[in-house]
């Protein structure tokens, strides 16, 4: 799945590309593409893209009104421009009298450019989503399989400064319970969004913004192995499993490392390693003319099982779980010992 360095380095790109350009229509290509109601998308026809930013593993593509399109208001049928004369976003300046189209890529998903002149089929293979623009530049959401669980959230105003503020608070879910005959906690989640009408409640710090201080505090709320710790978009948000391998490689600290036991110098290494990670990544993301694969991101032990480790020379290790792997130098990160391939190893510390 894409993390902070691919998603802002992909706002970045569609940004340099599109920002300015007058949004023309709209539409969706799948019932399951959007995922709230009102405002309704086509209230931004009409309106320039003003800025494509990034929360998150979120994309944030805010229009906004201007003089010569300004926001509709009114009772009656949609006007000239395809947007709705109810119900959409106020011109009060309350809200900054925008839009931002919040796209979560999950792990498969894109959001691809379309090129003036591109053939457009009606029904794109994995087509979800699709924004056409005055001049004839075109951003597709796609998402292959069966399962679409990438989306887009409609949420009015800017979401720049604090996303959390466009929808009032919904009711956090409760703490996944541990399971009490096997000690074992449930496994954190990095893919699903919030189900919520924001998908910004109950998200954590973006993971780059947290300080020492701020995760030693984390870290005493939050029990749990580091890797699960450093995954749970509810206490830090934008990482993954690339990136927790990465960073826990990094931080030379066990994946399994209880984050109630680790004292402030290890909460410090954590944060070393996840701005030196992330700022890695998004160097190299910056070099290439659209988002990676996951095989060509950057990586000393994640996917590398068998792999000598580029740091100690030990071989890359892995404990391996039904969907994904953690990978693990146990020369780096464990004092040479070997973790058992299972949830319940010994050699949690």
């Amino acid at each position: 799945m894409p993390e902070i360095p691919e998603i802002r380095a992909h706002a970045e790109r569609l940004e340099a590309l599109a920002a300015g350009e007058v949004l023309k229509r709209v539409e969706p290509l799948s019932f399951t593409a959007f995922k709230t109601a009102s405002p309704p998308p086509s209230d931004a026809v009409g309106w320039p893209l003003c800025s494509v930013g990034q929360r998150a593993k979120y994309l944030l593509l805010r229009f906004a009104p201007t003089p010569e399109a300004p926001v509709a208001s009114g009772e009656g049928a949609d006007d000239a421009t395809g947007r709705s004369g109810a119900g959409g976003a106020s011109g009060d300046g309350e809200d900054g009298g925008g839009l931002t189209f919040v796209v979560h890529l999950m792990q498969g998903g894109r959001l691809r450019v379309l090129k003036p002149g591109a053939k457009r089929p009606r029904r794109p293979r994995d087509g979800l989503v699709r924004f056409e623009f005055e001049s004839g530049l075109g951003l597709l959401l796609t998402e292959p399989g069966t399962q679409k669980r990438a989306g887009v959230w409609v949420l009015a105003g800017d979401l720049a400064a604090d996303p959390s503020s466009a929808d009032p608070p919904a009711t956090p879910e409760p703490e996944p319970a541990t399971d009490r005959s096997t000690g074992v906690e449930p496994e954190a989640t990095d893919a699903t969004p919030p189900a919520t009408t924001n998908p910004f409640i109950g998200l954590g710090p973006e993971a780059t913004d947290v300080d020492p201080a701020h995760m030693a505090e984390l870290m005493a709320a939050h029990s749990a192995r580091l890797h699960n710790f450093l995954r749970d978009q509810r206490v830090i948000s934008g990482l993954g499993r690339r990136m927790a391998n990465e960073i826990c490689h990094r931080a030379k600290l066990s994946p399994f490392a209880s984050t109630a036991k680790l004292d402030a110098d290890a909460g410090s290494r954590v944060v070393a390693a996840i701005g030196a990670v992330v700022d890695e990544s998004l160097t190299a993301e910056r070099q290439l003319a659209q988002m990676s694969r996951s095989a060509e991101r950057p990586s000393a032990v994640h996917a590398r099982t068998g792999q000598l480790c580029p740091v100690c020379g030990d071989v890359v290790r892995a404990v391996e779980y039904r969907d994904y792997s953690v990978n693990y130098c146990a020369g780096c990160q464990t004092g040479g010992r070997v973790l058992a391939d299972n949830t319940t190893s010994k050699f949690l510390r």
